[in-house]
């Protein structure tokens, strides 16, 4: 139960976000650029503190906590799933190059590849119907999170009566996200990419404060209790089979594994690899990610950026989940994981656990935390969705004359719409697991071979991106139900070989791009890949300019970015369990990367066009 100084303190958190709101009012109404990026003027580390914070969301990390407490050290590869080493391709390369564009949101950026023709046109539509689309799945996916979250700790029976109407069991959840959500809304609306950037600052320091807390109580019940998982649960490696046998501690976790469907788990991480490196390959999805990338003041800072968050986030973000996993694996008789239907939802043992566990103070510290992961997460999404609707929708093509008033007045308005359809979309959701395999497999599936090709191939147009793109979404709509049961990441090969088929015959059925807009793209850019018709044009035209050479360091600096990254999801892992060889493994790895990092990436930022 909350007692009087943990609903103070989220009090003061919530109270703080609006103050953000209202001081950054005047700052964010300057221009649609301050509005939407913070006029290009927050300094990098403040942005990858935003972004890190921003994927701190509550659902995940509901998620996570589940995938530790069942698969252990293994777990550590299941979020590849997004794929997390997505960062370290942004990191590396893939920040600077959409930087140098200068634009607004990632469909403006399609018309720097695609120019304005018909095919530019197309290209640029079916890039705001797929970051629509993915806004508010994301929206919807953190509001089911957030309700699940908050009705363990706050009972309809207590909050009922100081309510003027009733509600059914069945959508409490949903009562408590629309709640919240309007502190959300408020301090995005009004301070726009600063208001959301400064509650993200705060909302970090909050959960780091709660991360090592929670670490340090984990660490202590590890060091005074046996602690009883499953053979191999202790090992990130995995043979063709997961063989993980939980029959003889808890036998429901068996099951939990079963429907998850990754017994063979080979098959599962090698399905996992190819599409997460397709889809980094891809770039960013037109999502607050994107728009954290374009707020940055220039191309080195992008990079610096997206490195900064996998530096920040993974530790942090470990630590507390490593911790709770420790404590409901030792004290799991005391977790209430029975749902009102009578079935066990591992997906509470976060909640559980942080109800069991967490001291008074602590516990209002830690849920004004989650609460603003998901705060942080949603406003972040809205933000994107605004960006779309007004710069790419509203602005494009309204026809009367577009004062500063007016683009006020559809900030509001469109922020408004989209947390409106997100919330009736959240009634929807049966829980955080379902969409979340739907966006990362299937709908982010459908986006892979279009945003690879535009980044590497000259000849792809924007017909070939416009029929690649909706050749791979239709399935990924209609495949969810027509093989029902069947995990989403097993179907990515179709929308692969329709997406392929859309853009091949899209691209040949049109001819190429104009030459202007390709040579201008080429320059600003310059990325790797097949561009040697446009290269040597330019060369013709200027013997200075130097075609990029730098796959192979690129490739190299990707490969150990995602080793270091992936020591700093596993070492913190390790060292609330006590593990300690595999510590000085671990540490002995990241010190290798981050010289050889500093070498061959850090050192090469601030050089010319490649």
């Amino acid at each position: 139960m909350l007692k009087g100084i943990d609903i103070s303190i989220i009090l003061i958190y919530l109270v703080s976000t609006i103050i953000i709101g209202l001081v950054l009012r005047k700052r964010a109404q300057r221009s649609t650029d301050d509005y939407l990026l913070g006029g290009k003027s927050i300094p990098w580390y403040m942005l990858g503190l935003s972004n890190a914070s921003g994927m701190f969301d509550i659902s995940g990390t509901i998620w996570l906590v589940t995938l530790m407490f069942v698969y252990g050290i293994k777990s550590a590869w299941i979020p590849w799933l997004w794929p997390v080493f997505n960062q370290i391709f942004l990191m590396v390369y893939l920040s600077k190059w959409l930087r140098r564009s200068n634009v607004t949101t990632g469909a403006e950026w399609i018309q720097t590849r695609f120019g304005s023709g018909k095919g530019g046109k197309l290209s640029h539509t079916i890039v705001v119907v797929f970051a629509l689309l993915s806004c508010l799945g994301f929206l919807a996916y953190g509001f089911i999170g957030l309700g699940k979250f908050v009705e363990i700790f706050l009972p309809w029976e207590i909050v009922s009566s100081y309510v003027p109407f009733n509600v059914s069991a069945q959508y409490v959840p949903h009562f408590y996200g629309i709640i919240f959500t309007l502190f959300a809304v408020f301090y995005s609306l009004l301070g726009g990419m600063s208001g959301i950037v400064w509650a993200d600052v705060l909302q970090f320091a909050i959960m780091t404060i709660s991360a090592l807390v929670i670490a340090y109580i984990g660490f202590n019940a590890v060091s005074e209790h046996n602690l009883l998982v499953p053979e191999g649960w202790m090992s990130p490696f995995f043979g063709w089979e997961l063989q993980m046998d939980w029959s003889q501690i808890i036998p429901q976790v068996n099951k939990k594994i079963q429907s998850d469907g990754y017994s063979l788990f080979s098959i599962f991480f090698m399905m996992m690899v190819f599409k997460g490196v397709l889809v980094s390959l891809a770039g960013p999805a037109p999502n607050y990610d994107m728009q954290k990338i374009l707020s940055t003041k220039s191309p080195a800072d992008a990079s610096k950026m997206s490195g900064f968050v996998s530096v920040v986030l993974m530790p942090i973000r470990y630590l507390m989940i490593a911790g709770f996993a420790a404590l409901a694996l030792i004290y799991y008789d005391k977790l209430d994981l029975i749902t009102a239907t009578g079935a066990i939802d591992f997906e509470l043992i976060l909640p559980s656990a942080i109800k069991q566990f967490a001291p008074v103070g602590l516990l209002g510290l830690l849920l004004a935390g989650l609460l603003a992961a998901f705060m942080s997460t949603f406003a972040g999404t809205l933000n994107a969705a605004q960006a779309y609707l007004i710069n790419d929708i509203y602005l494009k093509y309204s026809t009367t004359n577009v004062t500063s008033g007016k683009i006020k007045l559809m900030n509001y308005g469109s922020g408004i719409l989209v947390v409106t359809i997100s919330i009736i979309l959240g009634f929807f959701v049966e829980d955080v697991n379902s969409i979340l395999q739907w966006l990362v497999s299937a709908l982010f599936g459908s986006y892979v071979v279009a945003n690879v090709l535009k980044w590497h191939w000259w000849r792809f147009n924007g017909q070939g991106f416009f029929w690649g793109m909706v050749a791979g979404m239709i399935p990924a709509l209609i495949l969810p139900a027509i093989l029902d049961g069947v995990l989403d990441l097993y179907y990515f090969p179709v929308l692969l070989i329709t997406s392929i088929l859309g853009c091949l015959i899209g691209t040949y059925a049109a001819p190429p791009t104009d030459e202007a807009t390709l040579k201008s793209f080429y320059t600003n850019v310059r990325p790797w890949g097949f561009w040697k018709p446009i290269q040597d044009k330019l060369q013709a035209e200027n013997k200075n300019l130097k075609p990029n050479t730098h796959f192979k360091r690129d490739m190299f600096n990707v490969f150990i970015g995602i080793v270091a990254q992936t020591v700093l999801v596993i070492l913190p892992m390790y060292i609330i369990f006590q593990q300690v060889e595999p510590i000085y493994i671990s540490l002995v790895l990241l010190v290798i990367c981050i010289i050889l990092l500093k070498k061959y990436w850090w050192n090469t930022l601030d050089t010319p066009l490649d």
